[in-house]
């Protein structure tokens, strides 16, 4: 028996419809409820610059939000290869947001989580080329982190009908 697209894609189709699938963009999607409708806490540094300003590309920006976004970030450097003379020669840079989509009428808590992850870099070159590597990782990882947000509020939110 041969693979029928003409069979399949109507059934993908009904599939989703009946387990309650709605598209993130769609007319009652999460992504359309929270777009421009979300106010991010002030960038108190480097990191909290490049994670707004990421969040901010994806979801929009607001002077009436209906919500607000409290963010905390925390990352850990760790050396991860060592040459032979003990200089450690590549980084991992951990990272991990904790979030709070915040009512801004009310300030109730309309969805909370934290994502995580990790980005490198190599320190072989000169100090400088070592420095602009971990900003370059770090901005990186604050970019990640801001996506990762983005999609789990995009996935989780429930826009009221």
């Amino acid at each position: 028996m041969l693979f029928s697209r003409r069979l399949f894609i109507p059934g993908l189709v009904l599939c989703l419809a009946s387990c309650g699938f709605t598209p993130v963009y769609g007319p009652n999607g999460a992504g359309t409820a929270l777009q421009n409708q979300i106010t991010v806490n002030e960038p108190q540094d480097r990191d909290d610059y490049w994670f707004t300003q990421r969040f901010e590309e994806r979801m929009g920006r607001s002077a009436n939000a209906k919500y607000d976004l409290v963010y905390n970030i925390s990352t850990v450097e760790q050396g991860i290869a060592v040459n032979q003379e003990g200089n450690i020669e590549r980084y991992d840079v951990l990272g991990r947001a904790t979030y709070e989509l915040r009512d801004a009428a009310t300030d109730a808590v309309v969805s909370s989580g934290d994502v995580e992850s990790f980005t490198g870099y190599s320190a072989t070159g000169t100090s400088v080329a070592s420095l602009a590597a971990e900003r370059d990782a770090r901005e990186r990882l604050m970019i990640i982190l801001a996506d990762l947000v983005v999609t789990r509020l995009q996935a989780t939110f429930k826009p009221a009908s």
